[in-house]
């Protein structure tokens, strides 16, 4: 399986959180536990996938740049966005009614692309995918999902829209990992290494932004547990890859 098929199969989740979601609508607190979980699965993949493999190609400051840089990336995608009406996509309480859609939609998107390359950039050694980075995008879409369709369709957006949206997020993971296979499949360790630093950046900014405070308004102090949870069992996947 190439690179767009892998991409593929981690984003798939995303419409199996949605889907779940119109199904059989969860709790707030659920949902919320969910998300902590995931965001566990992603501080792990960002330890030990991304940050850990990114010092190993090159230098600590090569890792601290592609860190700064993605971090200041993500912050400055994040206010466009949320000036063009896309603030709150993420949640689970309908405030994306005040919103506009096409800045919510974009957002989504662009939210699942870092990770996505990132993805695409572990086969370049010709080694195979990376199970334990596969495994962490796939369980931390999930609870991504299933809050943002809970708060849209609470916004008053139809189910067709909503699994629409999710099929283009999905889409365009795939094509972004394909593009991280191809445009660094040539690449010195130190490109690769710088991509794989941004990313983490990118994404310790996503999870302290928009995963995590959410998480703890819902979940409460169990939300601490459920996160380590995470943790562990992304780490588990990890050690065993």
């Amino acid at each position: 399986m190439g690179a767009f098929g892998w991409g593929l199969l981690a984003s798939s989740s995303l419409l199996i959180g949605a889907a779940v979601t119109l199904l059989r609508p969860p709790g707030q607190r659920t949902v919320a536990l969910v998300m902590a979980f995931g965001a566990g699965v992603l501080l792990s993949a960002v330890a030990y996938d991304l940050v850990e493999d990114s010092f190993e190609k090159s230098d600590g400051r090569t890792l601290v740049a592609g860190l700064a840089a993605g971090s200041l990336a993500f912050y400055v995608g994040d206010l466009v966005i949320d000036r063009m009406g896309g603030q709150g996509r993420k949640r689970s309480t309908g405030v994306q009614a005040g919103g506009g859609g096409a800045a919510i939609a974009l957002g989504t998107v662009l939210d699942g692309i870092p990770e996505s390359v990132v993805l695409g950039t572990t086969l370049v050694a010709g080694s195979g995918v990376s199970w334990a980075l596969l495994a962490a995008v796939f369980l931390s879409n999930l609870p991504e999902a299933m809050s943002a369709t809970a708060g849209l369709r609470k916004a008053g957006v139809q189910p067709s829209r909503l699994m629409l949206l999710w099929s283009v997020t999905a889409l365009v993971s795939a094509v972004a990992a394909a593009l991280g296979y191809l445009l660094l499949g040539d690449a010195a360790g130190n490109s690769v290494a710088l991509t794989q630093a941004f990313a983490a950046g990118a994404l310790l900014t996503m999870l302290a932004d928009t995963m995590i405070p959410e998480a703890y308004e819902f979940g409460g102090p169990t939300t601490g547990l459920v996160t380590v949870l995470g943790f562990s069992v992304a780490f588990g996947i990890s050690t065993l890859s």
